[in-house]
């Protein structure tokens, strides 16, 4: 705080404890000086509130940013341009057809895209996206072009120890390919925007905010559970992959089975993937010498950081609570380092306007052209039920 506020706020103490008292006061001289500090005060404070919203880089209206005469010098082009993003949100808001200038640009692959999202926006979409939830921040991402097959290792070679004037012999690393498909994200949301009133900087935060979430809550299903038509491929879509734990009842040893069966070369970066309700149940259960199973602690922001037995815990919504019901085909938790998925994706995102003839709403569908697959099984643990199906 600005040591001249505190000064200000100390004399106006003063003056207050002066006029309760029963001394006599110049009353006239007093309120005059009041005024002068409320006016010095205000003036303070707000120089203070801007500052801290620059320092923020929440820059008020009446307030001018120094520019790089370099980059104040060159316009942005095409589909950077402000043109085609008041273009845009013309087309989004109220389905006016894109200038025939951006037309040739703007078209996507896909034979259903009305118009690309503006790059200063997508990269916006793209920081969201990657940042989203507990699952896709941790996988790998790549950008290549579908159908390629891309070369993979199978196995990672080893140094032996020999001796004297020996040799060793030579490891032959082994290839395998994974090829990506060509498989559309598609989310299509009736929302109503004032289009009257809506200025372009919160057109494109209404977008960015709406497309991220959407497309990032899809593509963490998928990266868990997807069935590799029409979508990515799930870890836990093939339940033959890794190994595989039946279990009756929840505690102690259901997790030193699993810490056992994960190799030591994939410990870390390996976490567990469970449910909230799945994860409270292992919740005050203790190890035997009476210190919980289950910790948790204050992360960045407040975010809450849990483990079991040491290792992160990420939640999700996308996979059984546990209950003793659950038969052997029911997936309620595992282990698994997640950069040993791939989710493969050129971030293109497109968006189509439409109207629904049944409903009369506007309809704003936007699509992502992607595919994602574990290229590695090795750390996956996975906890089933029991029962037999």
């Amino acid at each position: 705080m600005n040591p001249r506020l505190l000064e200000i706020r100390k004399r106006k103490e003063e003056i207050r404890a002066a006029l309760n008292g029963n001394e006599k006061v110049d009353l006239k001289t007093l309120q005059e000086e009041l005024r002068s500090l409320d006016a010095e005060q205000k003036d303070l404070e707000e120089r203070e509130k801007v500052a801290q919203s620059i320092t923020l880089g929440n820059v008020p209206e009446n307030v001018q940013q120094r520019q790089n005469p370099a980059a104040a010098a060159r316009p942005a082009q095409g589909l950077d341009s402000e043109e085609y993003r008041k273009a845009f949100m013309a087309y989004a808001l109220r389905g006016t057809p894109i200038p025939a200038e951006f037309r040739s640009d703007a078209v996507a692959s896909t034979a259903d895209a009305g118009a690309l999202i503006p790059p200063t926006t997508l990269n916006r979409v793209i920081e969201k996206v990657r940042t989203y939830g507990n699952i896709l921040p941790l996988v790998t991402r790549t950008a290549y072009k579908s159908g390629l097959a891309i070369p993979t290792s199978d196995v990672k070679p080893v140094a032996t120890w020999v001796a004297e004037g020996a040799g060793s012999d030579k490891q032959k690393k082994v290839l395998g390919t994974i090829t990506f498909s060509h498989f559309k994200l598609r989310c299509a949301v009736a929302v109503t925007l004032e289009a009257e009133y809506m200025t372009l900087s919160a057109f494109e935060d209404v977008l960015v905010n709406n497309v991220s979430e959407a497309m990032a809550v899809a593509l963490e299903e998928a990266i868990i559970k997807g069935n590799g038509t029409g979508q990515p491929t799930g870890i836990i879509h093939d339940l033959s992959k890794g190994q595989t734990l039946n279990v009756a009842s929840l505690s102690l040893e259901t997790l030193v089975k699993a810490e056992a069966a994960l190799p030591q070369a994939y410990e870390a970066g390996s976490v567990w993937v469970m449910t909230k309700s799945t994860w409270m149940q292992f919740v005050g259960m203790t190890d035997s010498a009476g210190q919980p199973i289950a910790r948790v602690n204050v992360g960045i922001n407040g975010v809450p950081e849990r483990n079991l037995l040491g290792r992160d815990v990420k939640l999700c919504d996308y996979l059984t609570d546990f209950s003793s019901t659950l038969t052997k085909t029911d997936v309620f938790a595992f282990i698994y380092r997640m950069k040993d998925y791939v989710l493969n994706t050129n971030y293109n995102v497109a968006m189509k306007v439409y109207e629904d003839n049944e409903t009369d709403d506007i309809i704003r569908k936007s699509i992502m052209v992607v595919d994602g697959k574990p290229v590695d099984f090795n750390s996956l643990v996975l906890l089933t039920g029991n029962k037999t199906a």
